[in-house]
């Protein structure tokens, strides 16, 4: 059995809270958030001990694993202590918002990054998973574009927005990590973005939508399409086109029910309109990857270097969005 302990009780840390709760190779032993009454909440839920101090959590020996879902500024100084202490860390996307930080981290704790997982979470979701294994294994011969399309229901709050790092490092960034997944090595970026949505987002310096262009080490390009708004829900969609054909995911809904009538035909329920209703299966098989890696001692994946080229590329689209050029990578 994994003994786990989670830092962090709020939305995110309760989604793991729960996908340790139901492998039946993990226990949740011990939890930890500043704001006292989440991490009662938190403990009291799944019957473990809880508190206020991550030091609790990663000083505790009996713990072998800690889940970092804590807001993004302690991810660096977390995970650093946690692998210091010997455990293996599931942290959160992204690392930190300032790659000369992350930078400086991967530098500090050396190997140990490779008892680090990084919380990319859609490449554990069936449907892009299943892509992504028949395009390696040659369905649609070499793979000549890559189209995402992630689009929010609708935007989050100011406050969150302010603290976010914006659009490419908050919510692109997973669309990059998803690039890279099918793409591998990314080497040039081209964005562009627009303020359609919100005025609070514009107020805040950020833009709300964005088309985001990168090409492959191999010349295969992929297309990112985000939106901080959608009027019929979670728009979550992938397509892998190559010269033998084309491999898609569309979106998803809560039952295959259809209604015809004299007026309409074929007449379905709203798509998914929440990241958890859409992403469940996702997040456990996760969780099972990283409850598989402590047990096994592989190197887990996404790792520490993945979420890291993630965030070169959310500073490359960025650039690219200031001066209206294309931006290479890694040269």
């Amino acid at each position: 059995m994994v003994r786990l302990g989670l830092i962090g009780c709020g939305r995110i840390g309760r989604v793991h809270a729960d996908s340790i709760d139901v492998h039946p190779r993990a226990e949740l032993v011990r939890v930890c958030d500043p704001v006292e009454s989440a991490a009662h909440e938190v403990g009291a839920r799944y019957g473990t001990a809880w508190g206020t101090d991550p030091g609790a959590v990663l000083g505790d020996p009996s713990i072998d694993a800690v889940v970092v879902a804590s807001p993004t500024p302690t991810h660096v100084d977390l995970l650093t202590r946690a692998v210091r202490a010997g455990k293996a860390v599931l942290c959160e996307k992204p690392i930190d918002l300032d790659l000369a930080r992350v930078e400086s981290c991967r530098s500090e704790i050396g190997e140990l990054a490779d008892r680090v997982m990084v919380g990319f979470n859609r490449r554990f979701d069936p449907s892009f998973r299943d892509i992504r294994a028949r395009v390696a294994a040659g369905e649609v011969g070499a793979l000549e574009q890559l189209v995402i399309i992630s689009r929010d229901p609708a935007p989050p709050p100011a406050a969150y927005v302010a603290t976010s790092g914006g659009l490419f490092r908050d919510m692109t960034i997973h669309d990059f990590d998803m690039a890279r997944f099918f793409l591998g090595e990314v080497v040039e970026v081209t964005a562009t973005g627009a303020n359609l949505v919100s005025d609070e987002i514009a107020a805040a310096g950020d833009i709300d939508g964005a088309v985001v262009v990168l090409r492959g080490a191999q010349g295969a390009l992929a297309s990112i399409t985000n939106s901080r708004r959608c009027a019929f829900g979670y728009d979550q969609r992938l397509e892998a086109f190559g010269e033998l054909g084309m491999l898609s995911a569309a979106n998803q809904l809560p039952t295959s029910v259809r209604f015809s009538g004299a007026d309409r035909t074929e007449v379905a329920a709203p798509y998914f309109n929440f990241f958890l209703d859409r992403y469940t299966p996702a997040y456990r098989a996760e969780m099972d990857h990283f409850v598989t890696a402590v047990e096994s001692g592989a190197v887990p994946s996404p790792g520490f270097d993945d979420g890291q080229a993630a965030l070169v590329l959310a500073e490359a689209a960025s650039e690219s969005l200031r001066t209206g050029t294309t931006v290479k990578v890694g040269t």
